[in-house]
Formats: C-alpha cells, structure tokens, sequence
C-alpha cells in the first residue's frame, strides 16, 4: 500500500490543538475543499490532522432515528455538540484525546479502488506503532459505535475507525484515533444516545447495539499515555518516509476562495438539527 503514500510531496495541516472553538462543520468543509483542490491539481497530496472537543458527529441515517432529538437533547445535556457530517458511517465521539486525520490523494487516470484507500490508511497506522508488538487487525468490531469492514482493534478492542469521502476527483481518507482516555465511556455516551433516539422502535436501518467492552483508546491497548502531540510526531515521522518532500502548509489562495461555500453546505445540512 506504499503506492499512495509515496508521493512527491506531503503537504501537513496539522489543526490538532486549535482549541474548542474549532467546530467540526469547519472542519468537514475543509476536508471537502481540500478533495476539490487536490483533485484538480491546485495542490499536493496533503494530510490534514484535527481534533474536536465534545463532539458528537452524527451520520446521515441516524437522521432517519425515530426519536432524534430525544438523542440529541441528551448529548447536548452531557456537554457535547452535535454535527451531521456530509459521509456515510454513523455516530462517532471526538474529543481533545481523539486524533483525526485525513490523507487527501488526486484521483489518478484509473481512480483509487476504494479498498486501497482503506488498506492505505491501516497500513499507515501499521508502521506508526510498528514498535509494539500487538498486531492491529482491521475488520468489523460487532458491538462498537460507527461498525464497520475497517474497524482498527487490537485483541478485538476497537480504537478507531476509517471512512472515506470523494470530491471531484480528489479522495480524502479520514480515520479517527482515540488516543487516551476511556474507550467504553465513550461507547456507553453512544449507546445511551441510541436507546434514547430509537426506544426500541423497529426501524429499517439496523443500528448498532453498543458494547462498550468492545471499545478501548491506544493508550489503554498500550499501556501507555498517548498524548495527541505523540501521535503526530509518529504520523509525521512515516510520511517523512514516504516523500522527498513534507513540509506544513495552510490553505492557498484557490483553497481559501472554495472553503466559505463548503462551509455553507455543512451549516445549510446542519441547520435542521442545529435549533433541536
């Protein structure tokens, strides 16, 4: 999977300690014109690394629960704000010990499989904790939030999750890391969410029956205190490897004329759940 993280350069926007004032719709509007800046050639491959404080991102489906603002008034209740982001996948958990990152590729002349962009990022989180000896397996954890065929676990605890999204002809693959705090916690703030959204109500989409023992962050894998700023010396540190070029960047000039109308279609896809 080297082939996509080879490239001539690796442009780094590393957003991870903007503080609590930086939303997560933001964010989602970045990564989207980052997909259009990439894929039309106006900028390299770039990774892009973010954190969010008590943030709840919700998936489209779980719109469709029957008794979502149930949910959402709960979440909001335990200090979290709530986002609908513009991807598949449902409800994930940030906070200030929840890395994530995005790697945005060009679309080349054949496309990008959409599994060698998953395989991609595993292979990636591979070498950046190739020095443990606990294996990371990628596949689904039944009973963790957001499940799905790249669930990132070690000895079937779930630390993370991959999703993709793909924007005239650039591809951004993100993942979400929990790097310390309480796995579970976080699970039983899902499930909670769910059972208060959905009461037991049959609906079409099968929603995710949370475990919470299923779900743990690298440092309790470990055994270690992961600091954010830990992981992204190893994020920085494999895609030195893999680029004759890797320097930190911020948005160019066509990038910071897109971001505003990304940033609207977030805010316009929010606005229904945002008064709730």
């Amino acid at each position: 999977m080297e082939g996509l993280l080879c490239q001539p350069e690796w442009r780094i926007i590393d957003q991870s300690s903007v503080g609590p004032h930086f939303s997560a719709i933001e964010s989602f509007g970045y990564d989207d014109t980052l997909c259009a800046s990439v894929g039309a050639g106006k900028a390299p491959a770039t990774a892009r690394a973010w954190v969010h404080h008590n943030t709840v991102v919700l998936g489209i489906q779980d719109t469709r629960l029957p008794f979502l603002q149930e949910g959402i008034h709960f979440l909001k209740a335990q200090g979290y704000q709530v986002v609908v982001r513009n991807s598949g996948g449902l409800a994930v958990v940030l906070d200030e010990r929840v890395l994530n990152i995005s790697l945005i590729f060009p679309e080349v002349e054949k496309g990008i499989d959409i599994n060698r962009g998953y395989d991609t990022m595993w292979a990636l989180i591979q070498s950046m904790f190739a020095d443990f000896p606990q294996r990371i397996s990628a596949g689904e954890v039944v009973g963790s939030y957001c499940p799905g065929s790249y669930d990132l676990s070690i000895n079937g605890k779930k630390f993370a999750g991959i999703s993709q999204r793909r924007l005239r002809k650039g591809v951004a693959v993100q993942i979400y890391l929990c790097a310390g705090g309480s796995g579970s916690k976080r699970a039983e703030l899902v499930g909670e969410f769910y059972q208060r959204a959905k009461q037991g109500e049959q609906t079409k989409f099968a929603f995710p029956e949370v475990v919470p023992d299923v779900m743990a962050s690298l440092s309790e894998l470990y055994g270690c205190n992961f600091s954010i700023g830990d992981i992204m010396l190893r994020l920085l540190n494999q895609l030195k490897q893999y680029s004759g070029s890797l320097y930190a960047g911020q948005l160019n000039e066509y990038e910071l004329e897109l971001l505003p109308g990304y940033i609207q279609r977030m805010l316009s896809r929010n606005e229904p759940f945002l008064a709730i």
